[in-house]
């Protein structure tokens, strides 16, 4: 699962071959959730308001980004 931000505390990846809506993981030592590309809501799992805080503030600015990785990683 390729890692597409380093964070403070977190990361934000995505898997290859995932299931629909698009979304990126959020993982980190108290933050294990899905969140959402176009509402960047959490879908499901547990997280840290910090590092929820933070992901969300680098997904708005990185959003071509994020939606060409999901593209390019689950091409179907």
């Amino acid at each position: 699962m390729p890692t597409i931000a380093m964070l403070t505390n977190a990361k934000i990846e995505m898997y290859a071959g995932d299931h629909v809506p698009p979304h990126f993981h959020l993982r980190g030592p108290n933050s294990n959730a899905m969140v959402r590309l176009d509402t960047l809501t959490v879908l499901r799992g547990r997280y840290d308001r910090r590092d929820l805080v933070e992901a969300v503030a680098w997904a708005r600015e990185h959003m071509d980004h994020l939606s060409a990785e999901w593209s390019r990683l689950n091409e179907r």
